[in-house]
């Protein structure tokens, strides 16, 4: 992983429903913060109030969209997120901690809704310009493992979480290939493991990536 110096990094976390990415990325941002650096803690879809307010609409399964509905209006959200918090924090040295990203739009949308890559590869480029994260941790647990957990923590399903099984088998096959075809940048986290074995992994791997 090369960057520009004095440039900061965008590190995102990546993964299927009950996968633990929120409880990961939190403590990655406050294991950065006691290391002394200067994070900024976000989420997509979010992070700006006109993303929130997008984010209500996405994951409102009453609202009717199509998965390529849902590309456009993600990428407007990730958009506004990255042009107002985002790239400003990593322009001035700041680690940016994000949970979720764009690989999130190509295995929901595209690996498991059936939007065609090119597609999402030709709107993320008008909306990104070719931005991206530094290093991205999957978590990977299967279906039946995620499921357990989302039921666990109780609460009306969203939009997809209340999808079939197949959806998610779908989902999760997306995110392994999308960290096959980027193995500089990916890094696999087996996360069927409780929450702090989950942390030593991806903090193995955040300080691998901090010591380079």
């Amino acid at each position: 992983m090369r960057k520009p110096a004095g440039r900061g990094l965008f590190i995102t976390f990546e993964g299927g429903e009950g996968a633990g990415k929120s409880t990961q990325a939190a403590r990655c941002a406050g294991y950065l913060a006691e290391r002394g650096h200067e994070v900024v803690a976000t989420r997509e879809p979010g992070g700006t109030p006109t993303a929130e307010r997008l984010r209500e609409i996405l994951l409102d399964g009453a609202v009717a969209l199509d998965p390529l509905e849902q590309v456009l209006v993600l990428y407007a959200a990730r958009h506004n997120h990255v042009t107002g918090v985002i790239r400003p924090a990593i322009e001035r040295g700041a680690i940016v901690v994000c949970d979720r990203f764009s690989d999130s739009t190509r295995a929901y949308q595209g690996a498991a809704g059936g939007v065609d890559a090119a597609a999402i590869d030709a709107v993320e480029r008008l909306a990104l310009g070719g931005f991206g994260p530094d290093l991205t941790l999957v978590l990977d647990a299967p279906v039946e493992t995620g499921f357990a957990r989302v039921r666990d923590r109780g609460g009306a399903a969203d939009r997809f979480e209340g999808q079939e099984n197949a959806f998610h088998r779908r989902l999760r096959q997306g995110f392994l290939d999308i960290a096959a075809a980027d193995p500089e940048r990916c890094r696999v986290i087996d996360a069927t493991g409780g929450p702090d074995a989950v942390w030593q992994s991806v903090r193995a791997a955040l300080d691998a990536v901090l010591e380079a």
